[in-house]
């Protein structure tokens, strides 16, 4: 007679709601298995949103994992309602961080070398002083249009930001998006420079 088949006992594989409770409670294996269940998926959601000017000589990968670690150490006012609402938390914190990350790089570029070929980029004082009752105009216009049209076109045009930074400043889905707001606020601003004659 054969006795009964050993088995292994199931592993267990809580929700992350449990896995938050427990990690709450102080239990660091719960915390690392957050981790574990977080870290590849917003990875690969985060690769390619920080492009290699904004990373300052920190990759992808540690932007990630220095947030979720900030954010999970940070959750005591944070009370998730569905499953899901843990990892939306984390991905509008990663958010957030890419933000700061393409402020940072935007205060901050880096240093370019000047050569004895560099060419001065500023205006000729002939430019200034014929460019200088179009500069008000188009100051004055641009105080008349709605602050989503003046943050597209100060950011394209006077920061000369990337359409894929705008998107995320503009929290427009895609470079693409942000490229037709820069677009359309142009257009208004146009309009608004020709009324004023």
């Amino acid at each position: 007679m054969v006795g009964p088949a050993m088995t292994t006992p199931p592993v267990s594989n809580p929700p992350s709601l449990e896995l938050l409770r427990r990690a709450r409670a102080g239990d660091s294996r719960a915390l690392d298995r957050l981790f574990q269940r977080y870290l590849p998926s917003l990875h690969r959601w985060a690769h390619g949103r920080i492009p290699r000017w904004a990373r300052n000589s920190v990759d992808t990968a540690d932007v990630v994992q220095e947030t979720v670690l900030q954010t999970i150490r940070n959750l005591g006012s944070f009370e998730p309602q569905r499953e899901g609402a843990l990892l939306g938390y984390l991905r509008r914190s990663l958010l957030n961080r890419i933000r700061d990350r393409f402020r940072y790089a935007a205060r901050h570029p880096a240093p370019a070398e000047l050569t004895d070929t560099s060419a001065d980029a500023g205006a000729s004082p002939l430019d200034l002083a014929i460019g200088e009752e179009d500069r008000r105009r188009y100051e004055e216009a641009l105080t008349r249009l709605m602050p989503g049209d003046r943050e597209a076109i100060v950011g394209r045009i006077e920061l000369g930001y990337s359409y894929e930074q705008l998107a995320l400043i503009l929290k427009k889905p895609t470079p693409g998006a942000a490229r037709v707001a820069v677009r359309r606020a142009l257009l208004r601003l146009s309009d608004e420079m020709r009324c004023e004659r």
